[in-house]
C-alpha cells in the first residue's frame, strides 16, 4: 500500500475513516417508520464507534420523501449538529456525502460526522406513490409528455443500446441477476434468496424490454448508517477503522434524453476521481460493490471505471465471473437486485464494503479483502459516485 502522504491539491486522501456502521428495519419494518428505523441504525454505528451521539457533531442525511429530512432526524436523535447537509444526488448521495464528509472535517466544521439513510416503500406503498407525485411536480421537459414508465424505461434503453452496439446479450444480463441472488443466498439478511437461473430471469413478467422484472431491483424497508472521523484519531476509537483513500463525484445529465451516449456514464470521471486520489489502479482492488438497480448498471460501471474496455462488459460478467468463488467478487450482499433496495441504496454499499474489510461477511466473506471499491447511481444513470476504502493507509 502507498504511505499516508497527502495527494494532489485539493485532495482528501486518507483524510477521513468510517468507524461504525448500523442496519435496521431490512426488508420489512414491521411497522416502524423511516424515522424510527434510522433511529435505531443511527444509534448501533455510534455506538459501535466507540462514540456516543452527543458528540456527533455533524450529520448528512436526505429522504425521497422529505425536503427538511436533516432537521428532522437531527430533532429526533437529540443533536445540535455544528454542521449538517442534506445535498441529495439520488441514488449515489451517500457515497458522495464522503467527499463532503472529509471536506467538513478538514474545514474544521466538525469531527464525528453520522452518515444515515433509510426508507419503508415496501411497509408503507405510500410513500412510493409521494415520490411519484414530486416528480410530476417537476417533469422533466423532453420526456414527460410521451409518459415513459421511469426509471425503468431509461434504463431498458440503456440496455437495448449496449445490446445492439456491443453485442451484449439477454444471457449476460441475466447473470448479473443469478450472481447476485447467489451471493443472496449466503446472507441472512437479504430479502430474496429463492433458487434463481438464467431461463427464470429471462422468463420472468415484462417491465420494459429487454428487463424483465428479475432484471430490476427489489422495493424494501430498510436503513442504514454509518460514523466517519478525522483519520488521525479513528485508531484510538475503532480496532478497525476503514480509511476513505480517494473520492470522486459526477453529474452531466438528469434526463436519459440529453445523455451523450447512453452507454457511456459519467462513472468514467468519478471513477478516475477516485483512484487518482487513492493513487490506485483497478488492478488493486479485491472486492466491489455497484449499484445495481438494474442488471445493466454493474456492466456499464464495470466499463466506464476501467475494470475492463467499452462494449466488454457482458463478456466480463458471464460464466460466473461475479458469483461466490469467482475470479472477481461483486455485490457480495446480493445487492439492490436481491438483498435490499429502499429507494436510495448507496449507504448499504458502503455498510458492506465495511463489512468485507473488517472480515465480519460470514459465509459471504471475500478471501483477503484489503481495498473495496463501492460506486452509488442516481437518477437515471445520473449522478455518479464512486469512493475506494482501504483497512490501512
Amino acid at each position: 500500500m502507498m504511505g499516508s502522504t497527502r495527494g494532489t491539491s485539493g485532495s482528501q486522501r486518507g483524510a477521513i475513516a468510517i468507524l461504525g456502521t448500523g442496519l435496521a428495519g431490512l426488508g420489512h419494518a414491521g411497522g416502524r417508520t423511516e424515522q424510527e428505523i434510522i433511529a435505531q441504525a443511527a444509534h448501533a454505528a455510534v455506538k459501535a464507534s466507540g462514540l456516543r451521539m452527543q458528540q456527533i457533531d455533524g450529520i448528512i442525511t436526505s429522504s425521497l420523501t422529505s425536503p427538511w429530512w436533516v432537521m428532522r432526524m437531527a430533532e429526533y436523535l437529540g443533536i445540535r449538529p455544528r454542521f449538517s447537509d442534506s445535498t441529495m444526488f439520488g441514488g449515489s448521495s451517500f457515497i458522495a456525502d464522503l467527499k463532503i464528509a472529509a471536506m467538513a472535517i478538514e474545514a474544521g466544521e466538525c469531527d464525528n460526522v453520522l452518515i444515515c439513510y433509510g426508507s419503508t416503500p415496501r411497509s408503507v406503498p405510500s410513500s412510493s406513490r409521494q415520490n411519484q407525485m414530486r416528480a410530476e411536480l417537476d417533469p422533466q421537459p423532453y420526456e414527460h409528455p410521451y409518459k415513459p414508465f421511469n426509471p425503468p424505461s431509461s434504463y431498458a434503453l440503456a440496455a437495448a443500446r449496449h445490446m445492439h452496439q456491443y453485442g451484449t446479450t439477454r444471457t449476460q444480463l441475466a447473470e448479473v441477476a443469478v450472481a447476485a441472488r447467489r451471493w443472496a443466498q449466503l446472507n441472512p439478511d437479504a430479502f430474496s434468496r429463492d433458487p434463481l437461473t438464467v431461463d427464470d430471469v429471462i422468463n420472468a413478467k415484462m417491465i420494459s424490454d429487454p428487463l424483465t422484472v428479475r432484471d430490476c431491483c427489489l422495493v424494501t424497508d430498510g436503513a442504514g448508517a454509518f460514523v466517519v472521523t478525522r483519520a488521525d484519531r479513528a485508531r484510538g476509537l475503532h480496532a478497525s477503522p476503514v480509511y476513505v483513500l480517494g473520492c470522486g463525484h459526477a453529474h452531466w445529465h438528469r434526463q436519459i434524453s440529453c445523455m451523450d451516449d447512453v452507454t457511456v456514464t459519467p462513472a468514467v470521471e468519478s471513477g478516475r476521481r477516485a483512484f487518482t486520489e487513492a493513487g490506485l489502479t483497478p488492478d488493486d482492488i479485491d472486492v466491489v460493490e455497484l449499484y445495481d438497480a438494474f442488471t445493466i448498471n454493474p456492466i456499464l460501471f464495470l466499463e466506464d471505471l476501467g475494470f475492463c474496455a467499452k462494449g466488454e462488459g457482458g463478456a466480463f460478467v458471464s460464466g460466473g465471473r461475479i458469483e461466490p468463488g469467482g475470479a472477481f467478487p461483486m455485490n457480495t450482499n446480493g445487492g439492490g437486485l436481491s438483498c435490499l433496495h429502499p429507494g436510495m441504496y448507496s449507504i448499504f454499499l458502503v455498510i458492506e464494503a465495511v463489512t468485507q474489510l473488517r472480515r465480519e461477511a460470514g459465509a459471504r466473506q471475500v478471501k483477503d479483502a484489503d481495498i473495496a471499491l463501492v460506486h452509488g447511481n442516481g437518477g437515471v444513470l445520473s449522478s455518479q459516485a464512486t469512493a475506494i476504502l482501504s483497512t490501512s493507509l
